[in-house]
């Protein structure tokens, strides 16, 4: 009986220490935090599960934005998270020495002291990487890949005029297509490597890749990111994540089995500094760098033509005017290629960056800190002083639909980028789709340059026109109840997750 009792005593305690360290933690957080002046969502105060509970639903993206109309241009997004949707602070957070990557992207490490040029916080580390991988991805190395582009890109075409022509008549689903598109590009791009996911199913599972839904979740939260993403990601996450990496495996053999120059030739996607001389070691790192390269050079310009065939096709006005300037300046398709001639499709360039800016590739926060650099100022976003161990961002999708920056944000205009548009329409400081500063995206000019050689091609050859809607085909990922009509929503997945438009294509009688 005096065990009982004493057991019930001790359960009695320790239930009474709970409730006390989470009122006191409670109190602490709302009353005490140095950001507890900050306006935000109470949940979001409390505790950083509020961004892994919207990031698991795919619409923190959306959330961010409806808490920025609620509760003005910085919220506190998490106990220790300001996001904001200023100019100034994009400039403050993504141009500033001062700032580094959060800590919560080590969530992508394969293993501890592992790190590849997307998780390298450490600023030294990101720019020896961010220097080796710009050797191909530089505009002299573009230049030289552009007849394999385009070769990819004429397999586009032959794939749609494969639809057209068919008696069936079944609408494309674009979202595939291009992801198809763009993977086969990568594929070449890094390893010379012909993977022909538009010709062939064999390496297709390469686009169902989930992992950076995983990452998001863990992203939002450190506890959850020192976890790992293995360590939460559902049993067909790992499968398909598995294909994906045993297949990255035999391309990188498949390299080496050519000479050991390879190596150096692909020093870039060394997860060290260092390139090891064991083969599977070596693999095992080039691995790390090559699968974010991949999802990150694929994912962006599969959204990015995915959605501008959708405002597109929806929009007859934009269409004809856009399909005018390709017709008219190019007399036939082998003249479609860099230079003056693309150039000068100023209007094709227009829609391209009103896409980009209405459907963002990566439409979340990329959080920042302080580096752990000493300095002797503080850190100073939009004039608010910056707590040590607080996480800071902007969110892209969030500042892109500032109607103080945008109007009529939700309205698809290609002209509001055009030379003598009106004040108001466009303020391209808030334009930032591939963020900004020494951390911003290295493929910013290869994406442009490949949407715009197929987007030109497209129109070149085809007519195409939105498909009749059919039950099944629209994915449901947008926070708005019912969606925004006229806008092509995405799934905040860190890297956007969607599906379609469906399209219907018909040759142009040339």
């Amino acid at each position: 009986m005096f065990h009982d009792m004493s057991f019930g005593f001790l359960v009695a305690c320790s239930t009474l220490a709970g409730i006390s360290y989470l009122f006191i933690r409670t109190f602490y957080r709302l009353f005490v935090h140095p950001l507890s002046k900050y306006p935000g969502p109470l949940a979001a105060k409390l505790s950083g599960l509020f961004g892994v509970f919207y990031a698991y639903k795919t619409n923190l993206h959306v959330r961010t934005l409806e808490d920025h109309d609620k509760y003005g241009s910085v919220v506190r997004h998490g106990p220790n998270k300001l996001v904001f949707n200023t100019v100034e602070a994009l400039r403050d957070i993504y141009k500033n020495d001062q700032v580094t990557k959060s800590q919560s992207y080590l969530a992508s490490q394969r293993k501890p002291g592992v790190f590849n040029l997307f998780n390298a916080v450490d600023p030294q580390l990101h720019h020896q990487k961010r220097k080796l991988a710009g050797r191909f991805l530089n505009r002299r190395s573009i230049d030289v890949f552009e007849p394999v582009m385009i070769q990819q890109i004429d397999t586009f075409i032959d794939q749609l005029a494969a639809h057209s022509a068919s008696p069936e008549k079944e609408p494309v689903n674009m979202t595939p297509q291009t992801k198809y598109l763009a993977i086969d590009i990568m594929g070449q791009l890094l390893f010379e490597y012909p993977l022909n996911l538009q010709t062939e199913s064999t390496h297709r599972h390469m686009s169902y890749s989930r992992a950076s839904f995983a990452f998001n979740v863990a992203f939002q939260i450190h506890s959850i990111a020192k976890l790992g993403i293995s360590n939460i990601q559902s049993a067909w996450s790992i499968f398909s994540r598995k294909n994906y990496v045993h297949t990255l495996a035999k391309i990188i053999r498949s390299r080496l089995a050519q000479g050991k120059h390879i190596k150096e030739d692909l020093r870039f996607l060394s997860a060290n500094m260092t390139t090891p001389e064991d083969d599977q070691e070596w693999i095992n790192d080039a691995q790390t760098e090559a699968l974010w390269h991949m999802l990150a050079g694929s994912d962006t310009t599969s959204t990015l033509l995915s959605a501008l065939t959708f405002y597109l096709s929806r929009n007859p006005r934009c269409y004809e005017r856009l399909s005018q300037e390709i017709r008219s300046t190019f007399s036939q398709d082998s003249e479609i290629r860099s230079g003056p001639l693309l150039a000068s499709c100023v209007y094709l360039r227009a829609c391209l960056e009103e896409t980009l800016r209405i459907t963002p590739p990566l439409p979340g926060t990329l959080w920042r800190e302080e580096s752990p650099r000493p300095s002797t100022e503080p850190l100073i976003v939009d004039g608010h002083v910056i707590p040590a161990g607080v996480e800071v961002g902007v969110n892209t999708y969030a500042i892109m639909h500032n109607d103080k920056y945008f109007r009529e944000p939700f309205v698809f205009k290609p002209e509001r980028w055009l030379e003598g548009a009106e004040p108001g329409e466009c303020n391209r400081e808030a334009f930032a789709p591939f963020s900004l500063g020494i951390r911003g995206c290295l493929g910013k000019s290869m994406a442009y340059l490949e949407a715009s050689l197929t987007t030109a091609k497209m129109l070149w050859h085809f007519d195409f026109k939105e498909a009749p809607r059919t039950p099944g085909t629209a994915m449901k990922v947008d926070g708005h109840p019912g969606g925004r009509p006229g806008v092509f929503h995405v799934a905040d997945s860190f890297a956007a997750l969607h599906d379609g438009p469906y399209l219907h294509f018909s040759r142009v009688a040339l």
